[in-house]
């Protein structure tokens, strides 16, 4: 049973991720960091100043505090800036919010000598060999999609051990693997989700073993309510919220040329289908970071008041999470169909957005469908069918 919270001492935290100041640089070296395929150190070094790095460090330790909901309007606001920036910033600074969970010892290893140290990971299991052993497991093997990992001094592997629930995570040190180039892809270039190696089988001690039966009963022995969310529910988000900011973003470039256009001598502000096309992707964006934040809201509002946050919610949220990306997309879409003849061309900054979205649909976090389905048979009297809420 998971434990309760008090609500004393854990009201919402002022501002305390000063992201303002890195907003310009990050506009900059997007099309740096799409052309390298990696966001440049320089803008990992400003994001690193921010704080939003340390957003879930635990305080103990000299994290900041941060609430999700100040993290999450954080990513948007560097999606608006360049997408694949957001997307590093979100899933390097969530594995502080898994490492967390894991023994004191262990969050003692990875931040008590260094508040900076950084995590990527790659959960998707196939590439992997596991053999367990006494006290651990024995690893190697590939793993792809670790986003950010150039920049990180650790990565959270996902693994498949025989005797153990399905899907484990294993904490792993940059001297233990490497990193292979293999980003070569349509969007999100900037992302640097290149492949992670283990050549040779390293032992993993127990303590570095994160289950996601533990992340789905949110085991934790931490003090703030914050520890009390559900694994999976601020992990999806990382890889959702990412997709409103750069909605926004395509939504300012249109509005930006919509005096006029290269191929048709007709004003676009004075078209009313671009009237009406602005308006419904206006309204797209605003209601997802709306419902997003407002879904946060709601399970810290439940958690610090020493509740549990009822599994149908749960589902509800996870679904309405997943659909995040579809209707980003749904967005950019209205938008691109009439965004002229320029933005055929490759290096048209909103057809880069476009591409970005949709290669942010095709992670597994942000399928609705499975999503949907679970919480349709829920709310008609069906079990949970999905562990990973």
């Amino acid at each position: 049973m998971a434990t309760s919270f008090a609500a004393a001492g854990n009201a919402p935290a002022m501002s305390v991720i000063d992201i303002e100041p890195c907003l310009d640089l990050i506009e900059k070296n997007g099309p740096v960091a799409r052309k390298e395929r990696k966001v440049p150190t320089g803008s990992v070094e400003a994001l690193r100043e921010s704080g939003v790095f340390r957003a879930f460090i635990p305080k103990r330790l000299g994290g900041i505090g941060a609430t999700p909901q100040e993290w999450l309007r954080t990513l948007i606001k560097v999606a608006e800036r360049d997408m694949s920036t957001a997307w590093i910033t979100g899933v390097i600074s969530v594995h502080a919010f898994q490492i967390s969970l894991l023994d004191s010892q262990v969050q003692d290893e990875v931040y008590g000598t260094d508040l900076d140290e950084r995590v990527s990971s790659s959960y998707n299991p196939v590439g992997a060999r596991t053999k367990p052993v006494e006290g651990g497991v024995m690893l190697h093997g590939r793993w792809g999609w670790s986003s950010g990992s150039d920049h990180c001094q650790w990565a959270l592997l996902g693994t498949i051990v025989e005797g153990r629930p399905l899907l484990q995570t294993m904490l792993v040190p940059r001297s233990a693997y490497v990193i292979e180039d293999t980003w070569h892809v349509m969007g999100l270039q900037g992302t640097g989700s290149n492949d992670i190696v283990i050549e040779e089988p390293i032992f993993v001690p127990d303590d570095h073993i994160h289950s996601q039966m533990d992340g789905y009963e949110r085991l934790r022995d931490q003090p703030d309510a914050v520890y009390g969310l559900p694994w999976a529910q601020i992990f999806a988000a990382t890889v959702a919220a990412p997709a409103i900011g750069a909605a926004r973003h395509a939504l300012r470039l249109f509005i930006a040329k919509a005096g006029g256009s290269s191929t048709d001598p007709t004003k676009l502000k004075g078209d009313p289908d671009i009237l009406r096309r602005v308006a419904e992707a206006s309204s797209l964006i605003d209601r997802a970071e709306a419902n997003l934040i407002a879904n946060f809201d709601s399970m810290m509002g439940l958690l610090e008041s020493g509740q549990e946050i009822p599994l149908i919610d749960r589902a509800r949220y996870r679904y309405e999470t997943g659909a995040i990306v579809v209707q980003m997309m749904q967005a950019v879409d209205i938008l691109f169909e009439v965004g002229g003849g320029r933005s055929v061309f490759l290096g048209s900054e909103i057809q880069n957005i476009w591409h970005d979205i949709h290669i942010a649909r095709a992670h597994v976090a942000n399928n609705p469908v499975p999503l949907a389905r679970n919480y349709g048979n829920m709310l008609l009297g069906a079990d949970n069918a999905d562990f990973f809420l």
